[in-house]
């Protein structure tokens, strides 16, 4: 054998001449990055311009009719259409503010009721454009002081039209909170008794006040919260302030998407979406904020070129960051099969602030973080020396520590999860009255309690049933029967009544007394009147009750009205749980799937959320029943806490595992999982406190729903990112090791040598 040695002669010359032509290709290279970089922050500076303005517009297309959210195969919906026209209106959308005078109704003191009935149309609301409260009325509408039989109150009904509130004031508010705020003004100046306005009109105004303040002081909170949060995060007088102008620009940036939408009638927007849409945008812009800051800390010490560094960082966080949005996204979109109008919109409200919150962590930071000097993070400015605080301190001890007992750590979290859990089903279902779903005390609700003192409680706000004219009597004779009913009436024909007197006693035409009822098609319209509250729990649950007798005697009957509304509102929101869960947790299994490459991390991660998900709705019930004394909880609680929860909480997995693959693919699963644990562990804390704190900022507004999903949400948040993602699931995947990658190539025996090598190098020190 023979051997033939070849000898190869570089010229140093040429040696020498590359080195200056490849600085200047990296120049020239980082010139270009930077020049696009500016391109992007001004090209966002330029964008937010545009948006801000228009999310600050968004209360003006606000729509909080819960009417208009049912189906139209909904009982309740196809009785309002009929119920129409026994009103004389062009559409159902009827809201009665009933006015309650509290004092004694002796003929004098009703005499001055009869002068307020008088003179309220013609007052005038402000910023409407010289419109009066008559402008606002439902067609053909009398206004008719009515004594309590006990002599100390006297109700007054105005209905109101819908349709006409349904236009913003020039302020671009919305008209039904002026026109009651004037209402309320005008019966405070009738002697001798105390007044408030209350029913459906009353409750929905102190409603549009509540959600009044989301363009204000939730968002002023919310902003204020997360910058505390920060600054202490971060311990530097600089850092925090792109991450916070970042969630800004992509809170403005849905805002302004979200209202185009909305203006076009492409998509319905309530209030609840607009708080939940301030807050999810703001709390998961600053979570992938943190990721994509972490990791550029950490590529950092790598290199001494911030562009190298930032486009390791990009590489690193693009993945993970689009993944948890795509995963979140996805399951907001899965409420599009809600038959609930507006669980329907909530899913791409919320979908397009995840989306803009993801666009511009991506864009946007990144380019304004390249184009700050590394004094940005001062004091602890990270240096190119190879080195990385992280590998050291609490999370590395911790990490350690669940490898070291991995079983001990996931039975014992496991069973801590378990045992809150058992409280779940205890949690108050069957929804809330709209007289509780306040924090405190509004006009509304006081007045509807002096309201239950004098009158029967359905009393202005009567449940109606449409029936054929021959069927009235046997449906009359089985309402009365039915326990819970006060009054049965029919729904009388006032021109007809006003014609008999004209004809046949003309002095008495002022009166308009007697009994006409109205027929429309060979159907008369009965008024049920409750004798509990319209909107109360026990009302809704008489729903069913009214309907059985009614289609016992007369088939093609329809029972409609408020209180039918709300039950069919809650029987919708009971489907789609039974409909959503399974799909959304499919969803986010088959995403997960995908992204590790796996299919038994998906599994283990999707049981553990749903664990935590059950864990925090138990501690839910606790909290609320003995700590905020709520009456129950909103009939949309459980699935809106289960998308969010399950939602965000895959969030934090995402960016452990995805880490954790990272390295497994280099070091072996076992190192790689406390090596994920040790790097993500501070800034997956710090976003879900993150997180947790800016839906906790929903407890400041007075409405029990909002206060109920920021509760839910935030402790779910750290309890997730606490003991689930700390503990139980590296405990696990330390546990079945390589399996944990299963049907992918990591998860063949032969990565076992890998890890024993790359552990025996001391990885983990």
């Amino acid at each position: 054998m023979s051997f033939i040695r070849i000898k190869v002669f570089v010229s140093t010359e040429r040696i020498e001449n590359s080195v200056p032509a490849t600085e200047e290709i990296a120049r020239k290279s980082r010139n270009k990055f930077l020049t696009i970089a500016v391109i992007v922050v001004v090209s966002w500076l330029g964008l937010g311009a545009v948006t801000g303005p228009l999310f600050g517009k968004l209360t003006s297309v606000q729509k909080n009719d819960n009417s208009n959210f049912l189906p139209a195969s909904a009982e309740s919906t196809k009785a309002a259409k009929f119920s129409v026209q026994f009103s004389g209106q062009k559409d159902s959308s009827i809201l009665p503010a009933l006015v309650i005078f509290s004092g004694q109704a002796d003929p004098t003191n009703v005499a001055k009721v009869a002068k307020f009935v008088g003179t309220v149309s013609a007052r005038p609301i402000a910023d409407s454009g010289g419109k009066t409260i008559g402008d606002y009325l439902a067609a053909n509408s009398k206004l008719i002081p009515i004594p309590s039989k006990d002599g100390k109150a006297v109700i007054v009904s105005i209905p109101l039209d819908n349709k006409k509130l349904a236009v913003p004031l020039s302020n671009n508010k919305p008209a039904l909170g002026a026109v009651v705020k004037e209402i309320r003004a005008a019966a405070s100046h009738v002697p001798t008794f105390e007044s408030h306005v209350t029913g459906i009109g009353g409750i929905l105004a102190d409603l549009f006040d509540s959600f009044g303040s989301l363009d204000t002081t939730l968002l002023g909170t919310t902003l204020l919260v997360v910058a505390l949060i920060l600054i202490f995060v971060y311990r530097s007088p600089f850092l925090w302030i792109p991450p916070l102008f970042s969630s800004l620009t992509a809170l403005t940036f849905a805002g302004g998407l979200v209202y185009l939408l909305a203006k076009n009638e492409v998509i319905t927007l309530d209030g609840q979406s607009q708080g939940i849409l301030s807050v999810l945008t703001i709390g998961a812009a600053t979570d992938y904020a943190l990721l994509m800051i972490a990791r550029y800390r950490e590529e950092l010490h790598h290199y001494d070129s911030r562009v190298i560094a930032m486009k390791k960082a990009w590489r690193g966080v693009v993945e993970p960051i689009v993944a948890s949005g795509l995963t979140v996204i996805f399951a907001l979109m899965v409420l599009s099969l809600s038959l609930l109008k507006s669980v329907r919109s909530l899913g791409p409200v919320a979908a397009l602030g995840i989306f803009s919150a993801q666009i511009v962590i991506l864009t946007f930071l990144p380019a304004v973080l390249v184009l700050l000097p590394r004094g940005i993070f001062w004091p602890k400015v990270p240096r190119h020396d190879d080195a990385d605080e992280r590998l050291s301190g609490v999370w590395s001890r911790i990490a350690n520590a669940v490898g070291r007992k991995p079983r001990r750590t996931w039975v014992a979290s496991g069973l801590l999860l378990i045992v809150a859990t058992a409280f779940a089903g205890q949690i108050s279902g069957g929804g809330l009255a709209q007289t509780d779903a306040f924090t405190g005390k509004p006009d509304s609700v006081i007045g509807l309690a002096k309201l239950s003192e004098h009158f029967p409680g359905g009393a202005g706000d009567p449940t109606l049933v449409i029936v054929p004219v021959a069927d009235v009597g046997e449906v009359t004779t089985a309402l009365l029967a039915t326990d819970g009913v006060a009054t049965v009436t029919s729904t009388q024909d006032q021109a007809a009544i006003a014609k008999f007197y004209k004809d046949n006693f003309p002095s008495l035409v002022g009166l308009k007394t007697g009994s006409v009822p109205k027929v429309i098609d060979g159907k008369q319209q009965l008024e049920v009147t409750l004798k509990m509250a319209a909107d109360s729990k026990d009302a809704k649950a008489l729903i069913p009750v009214i309907r059985d007798a009614v289609h016992n005697v007369s088939p093609t009957a329809l029972v409609g009205g408020s209180t039918a509304t709300n039950y069919d509102i809650s029987a919708a929101e009971a489907r789609d749980i039974r409909v959503i869960v399974p799909i959304a947790l499919l969803v986010i299994g088959i995403i997960l799937a995908f992204l590790l490459r796996s299919l038994v991390a998906p599994v283990m991660l999707v049981l553990t959320t749903v664990l935590s998900f059950g864990a925090t709705l138990g501690i839910c019930h606790l909290i609320f029943k003995y700590l905020f004394h709520f009456k129950g909880t909103d009939g949309a609680f459980p699935l809106y806490a289960f998308v969010f929860l399950v939602a965000l909480g895959i969030d934090y997995n995402i960016f452990l595992m995805t880490r954790v693959r990272e390295e497994a693919a280099k070091i072996g699963t076992r190192p790689g999982i406390i090596k994920g644990v040790t790097v993500t562990g501070g800034v997956i804390t710090s976003a879900g406190i993150v997180l947790a704190a800016t839906f906790a900022v929903l407890a400041t507004l007075p409405l029990v729903i909002l206060a109920e999903i920021g509760f839910a949400v935030a402790f779910g948040v750290l309890l997730d990112t606490i003991v689930v993602r700390s503990l139980l699931v590296p405990a696990l995947a330390y546990e079945m090791n390589h399996l944990t990658w299963w049907p992918s190539k990591l998860a063949k025996p032969e990565s076992v040598e890998i890890e024993s090598s790359a552990a025996a190098e001391g990885v983990n020190a």
